[in-house]
């Protein structure tokens, strides 16, 4: 079963397969083993054949096979998958189906299903606290989910083409850090686009307007990874798989 990125693209969950494989050789296990306990436990009928063929990485599991897989070797979803980088591989790595994530965070069913689907986020304040919460979403990860990394960005580039200081409150709506966290990291972004503009006139000699133009416009590009990397704050896709546990601790 395809698993939709946030924009829609369809892909499979990112499945770890050295981890599964390491996991199912500590508890003594065949790829047979692994394979009977599936189709005894889940009723789903997966060859060892099939399994092996996980564990070389030549194909994945579906979001059900993924369940039933972790069922079979002793440990949780996540343990046998690579860092998530959608609100739906956030999900399956906590083992949660649609239904019972959406009541933890008090939304209704299908608007979290067109959420993950790529549609756009309908909820509240609180509901946002709680699906960050429930999935220890990355603050990053959190405000793309949410829908506002595109207003963050057009923030920033405000901030550090004009005056930062009047973005400090407006950004801090957006982004929950503290005033004067905000205040350097708004700051120092500003000093180095106005540095950068000022280089490349610098470095540049006649041709120098159209030199700066690129030099800046290259940096506004990057200036939502640029403020995350001072903020401190982990990317999702920088996330370390999960480590895998101990046999009889699911």
């Amino acid at each position: 079963m395809p698993v939709n990125t946030q924009a829609g693209e369809p892909r499979r969950p990112p499945f770890h397969a050295e981890a599964a494989r390491r996991l199912r050789e500590a508890l003594g296990m065949t790829p047979a083993h692994v394979a009977y306990g599936i189709r005894a436990a889940f009723g789903i009928p997966i060859s060892p054949a099939t399994v092996a063929s996980w564990e070389r990485g030549e194909s994945a599991p579906s979001e059900t096979e993924l369940t039933a897989l972790a069922g079979a070797l002793w440990c949780a979803p996540g343990d046998l998958l690579d860092a998530p980088g959608t609100l739906r591989e956030y999900r399956l790595a906590l083992g949660l189906a649609t239904a019972d994530l959406a009541l933890r965070i008090g939304m209704d069913r299908a608007a979290y299903e067109r959420l993950e689907a790529g549609g756009k986020w309908s909820g509240n304040d609180r509901q946002a606290a709680a699906l960050a919460a429930l999935m220890d979403l990355p603050l990053p990860a959190l405000i793309r989910f949410t829908g506002r990394d595109g207003t963050l960005a057009d923030l920033l580039t405000s901030a550090a083409t004009t005056r930062w200081q009047a973005y400090v409150r407006p950004v801090g709506k957006v982004v929950p850090l503290p005033k004067a966290r905000l205040q350097g990291i708004l700051q120092e972004l500003h000093s180095e686009y106005q540095a950068t503009m000022t280089a490349t006139l610098n470095w540049s000699g006649s041709g120098s307007a159209e030199e700066s133009g690129r030099a800046g416009r290259a940096f506004l590009d990057g200036i939502l990874a640029e403020f995350w990397a001072r903020a401190g704050e982990r990317h999702p896709h920088e996330t370390p798989p999960s480590a895998p546990r101990s046999p009889g601790h699911p």
